[in-house]
């Protein structure tokens, strides 16, 4: 018998699957050159407002799969067989285009050999979830049985380390960053609690990171209500998490000028400490969402099903295409409203139109290749 259908997770994929999109156009705006470049306090401010607010994206879609799949419905073979057919093929697919169209085709491939395509960052969350996908059946017997209070003293635990990114930040200043043969930085990590030279696995790794989401989803799904209370309480948390995350974002822009400022990347990745994918407030902003997005009612609306259902279906197609469309868009309407408006109103003119125009274009033509019979749904 099929399950009945989570209309509100529709509804949640397709906000996140936008959001995504606002992120990527707003990067341009304090990001350029080596480092962080940032023209004006109104681009710091804007760019804090829009990247803050949609910086929960990617947590929301580990909260809504674990939501979905865990514990496992069915054998571990199957789990891994429908997610091999689902996520692997369309993202090896994609990362073949991507590899040919951006950089050098020739580098690119030698480099999947050992990670993504640094060209089309975005596919860094494709390995993160694959990851996820790893763990679930090792968990699951664990999860068909755990008790409320046992889940929920793991999550708070992982709640602590959501305040780890500070902890660092902290201890540590800004970190120096060491760079890769691919030319991808990555920050050296103060230690803490039996991290070392020799040892990276302290005493929190493997109960902090993007797994904490996972535990938040099968907490929800099993013990929290469905009410307006819950849902107003997730929007409280949420326009909280995005205040503190916006204010600190924009803050350590602002100290880093006068303006136009233009940093080395250290202090640019020192930047986004407040808006880290597993920090405390991006947290507050995905469970607020959740818990809002989940207070909703069931109504299958004419906009629900004509509309919501597709994208949400195509949101994984969508995800992994949208940064070739967005490449093109984002100039031009830099471009034309740069020269139309004044810089206030041009930023997230820019911001939203680069977005929208992304977001429909990629979801119609989603919508199209996932009707193509058989191979369709491997592409999108």
């Amino acid at each position: 018998m099929e399950r009945k259908r989570e209309i509100w997770l529709d509804w949640l994929r397709v906000t996140a699957c936008f959001m995504v999109m606002v992120v990527h156009s707003t990067e341009p705006f304090y990001l350029g050159g080596d480092g962080g470049q940032v023209l004006s306090a109104t681009d710091a401010f804007w760019a804090a407002v829009f990247d803050s607010v949609c910086r929960s994206a990617v947590p929301l879609f580990i909260i809504a799969s674990s939501y979905l799949q865990f514990p496992l419905h069915y054998s571990t073979g199957e789990f891994f067989k429908r997610r091999a057919v689902r996520i692997i093929v369309p993202v090896l697919i994609w990362t073949v285009v991507y590899a040919l169209v951006w950089g050098e085709p020739v580098e690119n491939f030698k480099g999947l050999l050992l990670n993504f395509n640094y060209a089309a960052g975005h596919l860094w969350f494709m390995y993160m979830l694959v990851g996820m996908y790893l763990i679930m059946p090792l968990l699951s017997p664990w999860a068909e049985k755990v008790s409320r209070k046992e889940l929920g003293a793991y999550v708070l635990l992982w709640l602590f380390t959501t305040l780890i990114p500070f902890i660092r930040d902290a201890a540590g200043g800004v970190a120096p960053l060491i760079q890769a043969p691919d030319g991808l930085p990555a920050a050296a990590l103060y230690p803490l609690w039996g991290e070392a030279s020799w040892n990276p696995f302290g005493t929190f790794y493997y109960i902090s990171g993007f797994i904490g989401y996972m535990l938040v989803g099968l907490y929800i799904k099993k013990f929290v209500p469905r009410s307006k209370l819950i849902g107003v309480i997730g929007w409280t948390m949420f326009l909280l998490g995005f205040i503190l995350a916006a204010w600190g974002f924009m803050s350590r822009m602002v100290e880093s000028g006068p303006f136009p400022v233009n940093v080395t990347l250290d202090v640019a990745v020192s930047w986004e400490v407040p808006i880290t994918f597993c920090g405390t407030f991006v947290a507050m902003m995905a469970v607020g969402l959740v818990l809002a997005f989940r207070s909703m009612s069931d109504n299958e609306s004419w906009c629900y099903r004509n509309a919501i259902r597709p994208l949400s279906e195509a949101g994984y197609g969508m995800y992994l295409t949208h940064m070739l469309v967005l490449a093109v868009y984002a100039p031009l309407f830099r471009s034309a409203f740069g020269n139309a408006f004044s810089q206030s109103a041009a930023t997230p003119l820019t911001i939203l139109s680069t977005a929208l125009a992304t977001f429909a274009t990629v979801g119609v033509a989603c919508i199209l290749i996932r009707k193509i019979p058989r191979i369709g749904t491997w592409i999108a």
